[in-house]
């Protein structure tokens, strides 16, 4: 009996000590992070950098610092940002998931950006897609890595 016990405790530490582990290598969505936005034709067309905080478990993403670093009529201002995540990992670290985001501009034509995408560890790619008024379209891919 005294056997068992002793092992149920050291495989319940064990456990314990992974998932500190996994919080304590920065895998995850929290964080300061950078992005870069291609057409599709490979050209590079938006970058901003921004901080992500996972609120909850709800899966909603708060978004602050947003700072787009590429000089744009479509976005003179940015008025709102909005994100969803759902993450799922394991007691390594290792995490994956979808990402979601939406930036909308303060123009009159109100410009929106919108980003999905696939989280793998400390990277996110996937596409992203520009629309609203004044010949703001467009389309491509991008990629995000934590900084």
């Amino acid at each position: 009996m005294k056997t068992l016990a002793l092992t149920m405790l050291l495989g319940l530490g064990l456990v314990l000590v992974g998932c500190g582990a996994s919080s304590q290598n920065g895998a995850n969505i929290n964080g300061n992070w950078t992005a870069t936005l291609t057409d599709t034709n490979g050209t590079q067309m938006f970058s901003f950098t921004t901080s992500l905080i996972a609120t909850g478990g709800s899966g909603t993403l708060t978004i602050n610092n947003f700072h787009l670093s590429t000089n744009s009529p479509c976005f003179v201002s940015v008025k709102t940002e909005a994100g969803t995540f759902s993450l799922s990992g394991n007691f390594s670290g290792n995490v994956s998931g979808q990402l979601g985001m939406s930036v909308l501009s303060d123009s009159p034509s109100g410009n929106t950006l919108a980003l999905t995408g696939t989280v793998n560890n400390n990277a996110v790619s996937g596409s992203w897609s520009l629309s609203g008024g004044s010949g703001c379209t467009g389309n491509g891919s991008f990629m995000m890595t934590r900084m």
